[in-house]
């Protein structure tokens, strides 16, 4: 879906739900090959704008989304559910990685980089790669923007930036399919799909129960309504 198109009907979805006329939306989408730049992106972490790049209000740098990524939209009120922007984050990371154990993928959360990484010591002592990314900004205690789960995209369009502004040589970026994971779109979503309910509330389709509160644990003390994606 064109980048533009999703971003107002997500925050024109986002405004509706802050003033009580819909229903909270975990929208799973793919766009074509782009570059976001987030509020706290710098000139010289875009090496070479080799696809469109979109300014965007979440926080954080530079990111890539592309074909074989799915890219997670999550709208949800958290004046309904809890109203921490640490403890959202936290489950978002806890959400994927779950996913991700569902294909035999130990995915892994740091405390000085957001987002979900791999070990990966076939590269070298310390290395890792993030194999999913977070960015979301909260508006009105709605969020928005959400997640980009890298499936099977084209890993070498990443080069163009200097992804989420983490530019040392031990930390890259990573799919199922780079790690020899051979899943579908439809399968991931439906793993998606499955471990969201546990940790966010039931869930009808891609609709989402606002009675049932966020039961993550509490991770950081993030106070900005941008959180990075990094």
């Amino acid at each position: 879906m064109a980048y533009e198109a999703a971003l107002a009907a997500m925050t024109a979805r986002a405004d509706a739900i802050a003033r009580g006329q819909a229903g909270e939306l975990v929208w799973l989408l793919e766009h074509p090959a782009l570059y976001t730049a987030g509020t706290s992106a710098r000139p010289a972490e875009l090496i070479e704008a080799r696809f469109p790049v979109h300014a965007t209000g979440r926080g954080g740098q530079f990111t890539y989304h592309g074909p074989g990524q799915r890219v997670g939209y999550v709208m949800l009120d958290l004046k309904r559910r809890a109203p921490d922007v640490r403890r959202f984050v936290a489950t978002i990371e806890a959400w994927i990685i779950g996913a991700l154990a569902a294909f035999n993928v130990r995915g892994e959360r740091r405390d000085d980089r957001v987002g979900v990484w791999v070990r990966r010591p076939d590269k070298g002592e310390g290395f890792e790669d993030k194999i999913a990314a977070i960015g979301i900004r909260v508006r009105q205690w709605v969020t928005l923007h959400g997640f980009a789960l890298n499936v099977e995209p084209d890993l070498s369009h990443f080069s163009g930036i200097v992804p989420c502004g983490v530019a040392d040589p031990r930390y890259g970026v990573t799919s199922l399919a780079d790690l020899g994971v051979t899943v579908s779109m439809p399968e991931v979503d439906m793993v998606l799909r499955g471990t969201f309910a546990p940790l966010f509330g039931a869930t009808i389709d891609d609709q989402i129960d606002g009675s049932t509160e966020n039961n993550s644990p509490d991770r950081r003390n993030l106070s900005s309504s941008a959180v990075p994606s990094r």
